[in-house]
């Protein structure tokens, strides 16, 4: 752990499901030992969702990081950092991702959503932290930059529920367009 200033707050943020399963993960300082192997990364998720899992708080310190959460229907969000790290940034991480997940999922974010919007969630992951630098905090900017309007692309290379979903568009079957 170096005491100098460095951009590199974010040690790494992950999803979990109910059993403390990876369900998206992204690891930003891999040079320390705690993260070095993927081994490594799924035993400290190990700990970090056994220390969350009946918890009451938002913040847990452990092994030197400051881990803060959000827990939903079936799956737990988490941000961490160095031990010395702005919790109250952290935090600002975590509503920005999980916000942002929100806002693509309609307010759907369960397990089985997340898997099926694979793809933006992981792009959510990188808009808002670039190896470990904290780009964006904004949900709206966040989405607006990842959401990609299926209007814009061919309808060849458009998923089914993409398709299913402009097709109900089409017909005002949905309540939101």
């Amino acid at each position: 752990m170096s005491l100098l200033p460095s951009l590199k707050t974010i040690k790494g943020l992950c999803i979990l499901d109910n059993d403390g399963k990876r369900v998206v993960s992204k690891y930003y300082d891999t040079d320390d030992e705690t993260f070095a192997t993927v081994k490594d990364q799924k035993q400290f998720e190990g700990k970090v969702f056994k220390a969350t899992e009946k918890a009451n708080s938002e913040v847990v310190a452990i092994n030197n990081y400051t881990v803060v959460y959000r827990s939903n229907v079936d799956l737990f969000f988490y941000v961490f950092g160095d031990s010395r790290e702005n919790e109250l940034m952290l935090l600002s991480v975590l509503n920005a991702l999980y916000d942002s997940i929100s806002m693509i999922l309609r307010k759907n974010v369960e397990k089985r959503a997340i898997f099926e919007n694979m793809d933006s969630v992981l792009l959510i992951c990188d808009e808002v932290v670039d190896r470990g630098i904290l780009l964006e905090c904004d949900s709206n900017n966040i989405v607006n930059r990842v959401h990609v309007r299926t209007e814009d692309i061919p309808l060849s290379e458009q998923t089914v529920s993409q398709v299913s979903y402009d097709i109900l568009k089409s017909f005002n079957w949905l309540g939101q367009s």
